[in-house]
């Protein structure tokens, strides 16, 4: 029995792992795609356009380990959580790989016009969306309910900054009718960055699920504090 015990161990911790290699490839992606974007870079563009298949694989691995081990080990209580909140954690760094190749692609078309604007809220966004992912990921490894819910208090903030985006560029072509077409992209890649977020606030969710089995998807918001 302590062999089987420990043999699971290693390998929710090899899963683990894999979830820790997908994200930081997913997180990468997201960089590069929006420092693409900032200097222009048509070839890092297209790395990242060209570049989904290492995350594509260890999606449909990490899918394997959590089914195996479902069905080797029948896990219960907080082990079950931490499965299936990895095969969920799987399908939302899955999802952000594949947006960030919309951001890139989104890019590609971008840099084929004059600059619409200097871009800084933009780039802040991809820093936050980068932060968030990170922090959520560190939050599951560590079984950190603290730092799963700073996670979701830095939703609030993309979601600000991408309405921000939009009123700015709304007002830039209601001037200038010729940037319609490169804002228009510019207002995607804001959209595609608050995506990201809210898939980093995902993956938050299912740590304190995990950790806590309390669901927060649906909850109210905290009422201030006097």
């Amino acid at each position: 029995m302590e062999r089987v015990v420990r043999h699971f161990q290693e390998e929710l911790e090899a899963l683990q792992a894999r979830l820790l290699e997908m994200g930081g490839l997913a997180e990468e992606r997201v960089r590069a795609a929006v420092q693409g974007l900032v200097t222009r870079d048509t070839a890092a563009i297209e790395r990242v356009i060209r570049g989904d298949e290492p995350i594509n694989e260890l999606h449909i691995e990490v899918d394997s380990r959590c089914f195996t081990l479902l069905a080797l080990y029948q896990p219960m209580a907080t082990d079950l959580r931490s499965i299936v909140a990895a095969v969920k954690i799987n399908t939302d760094l899955e999802r952000v790989g594949d947006l960030a190749v919309n951001i890139a692609e989104a890019a590609q078309r971008y840099i084929n016009h004059p600059p619409v604007k200097k871009l800084i809220d933009i780039p802040q966004m991809g820093e936050i969306a980068q932060l968030m992912l990170r922090d959520s990921l560190d939050a599951f490894v560590q079984r950190d309910t603290t730092l799963a819910k700073q996670v979701l208090s830095e939703d609030d903030r993309l979601d600000s900054l991408k309405t921000l985006v939009f009123r700015d560029l709304l007002a830039c072509m209601l001037e200038d009718g010729t940037i319609v077409e490169p804002a228009l992209d510019l207002i995607l890649i804001s959209r595609h960055l608050e995506r990201i977020g809210d898939h980093a606030t995902n993956i938050a969710e299912d740590v304190i699920f995990m950790v806590s089995a309390l669901d927060v998807r649906h909850l109210p918001p905290a009422e201030p504090t006097e």
